[in-house]
């Protein structure tokens, strides 16, 4: 509505999509669609654990957009936990320093919105 180009992707399907664009000889031209958008929001980051390729592709996107273009994560892992996604310590370390660099960091609690809404559903209808 502001004009802004903002994209929302599952983080295995971000990996999944560079994974095939590299093995169709197509990675510049897919970093490049992903670097041009002003917003890029990254779902369930931490939930599966990434294969060394498919994480040094999905840095190759961090780093495109570095210091140009916003990037928000959702995440219910803390960084500390991201080593089981990212399993090489180097590459999860400078995945976090250029997500983190010049960033805000925003806690919403712990108690999930989905179980939360389904709860005040439950509530609703047994009060009908």
């Amino acid at each position: 509505m502001q004009g802004f180009r903002v994209r929302y992707v599952l983080a295995t399907k971000l990996v999944n999509e560079l994974v095939e664009a590299a093995d169709d000889k197509q990675l510049s031209k897919t970093i490049a669609r992903y670097g041009r958008v002003d917003l890029l929001c990254i779902d369930e980051l931490g939930y599966m654990e990434l294969d060394r390729r498919g994480a040094e592709l999905l840095f190759q996107v961090l780093t495109e957009r570095e210091e140009k273009n916003s990037v928000a994560i959702a995440s219910n892992e803390s960084f500390s936990g991201w080593t089981k996604t990212f399993t090489d310590p180097r590459l999860c370390a400078a995945i976090v320093d250029r997500l983190t660099l010049n960033g805000a960091i925003i806690q919403t609690g712990t108690e999930s919105y989905r179980l939360a809404h389904t709860k005040a559903q439950a509530g609703q209808a047994a009060a009908s």
